[in-house]
């Protein structure tokens, strides 16, 4: 019968102050060791974004918002320019107003389209010289297209644990 209050004296003692009492522990013959100084745990490594990741992210935002991907993986030649051109509006103002709410877009050249402008700066990867051009890039010329840049992203955070190689999950409906 001993053994069994020992029993219930150590399963208490344990269970409400997390260590037997100095009197049973030399009542059952044992001995106190010293603990081990436990290193403290590093930080869980959280991987970093790759580029591809950020890809990856926005292509599943622009297939959720606007089935972007379903009409570029599409083989449109069996339908008509009408039918095609039906689907277009169905993507580009979806894709549009999701590219508006994450980027702020503005031209390299705010200029007009056919008239002659000069070069927007010093950076040679803000134009892209097109036509007879020599050797010595000019100054200036006939503005054809105004080019894009980003002046501001306001991007979601990866969520975590989200597969972003799963763009879109396939749909089944129950009936």
């Amino acid at each position: 019968m001993n053994r069994v209050s020992q029993a219930f004296r150590a399963f208490f003692a344990l269970l409400f102050g997390g260590k037997l009492p100095d009197d049973l522990t030399a009542e059952l013959g044992l001995s106190a060791r010293p603990l081990k100084p436990t290193a403290a745990k590093p930080a869980p490594v959280v991987p970093k974004p790759s580029a591809a990741d950020g890809a990856l992210q926005l292509l599943g935002i622009l297939q959720r918002d606007g089935r972007m991907l379903d009409f570029f993986l599409e083989d449109v030649a069996p339908y008509s320019d009408e039918q095609v051109g039906n689907a277009v509006r169905g993507v580009h103002t979806p894709v549009k107003e999701t590219l508006e709410r994450f980027f702020k877009f503005a031209p390299v050249i705010d200029g007009v389209e056919g008239t002659s402008v000069q070069t927007p700066g010093k950076d040679p990867a803000l134009v892209k010289f097109i036509g007879n051009v020599p050797a010595t890039p000019p100054s200036g010329g006939v503005l054809r297209h105004r080019g894009w840049q980003v002046t501001q992203v306001d991007f979601p955070a990866f969520p975590a644990g989200q597969n972003l190689k799963l763009i879109a999950p396939a749909e089944l409906e129950i009936e």
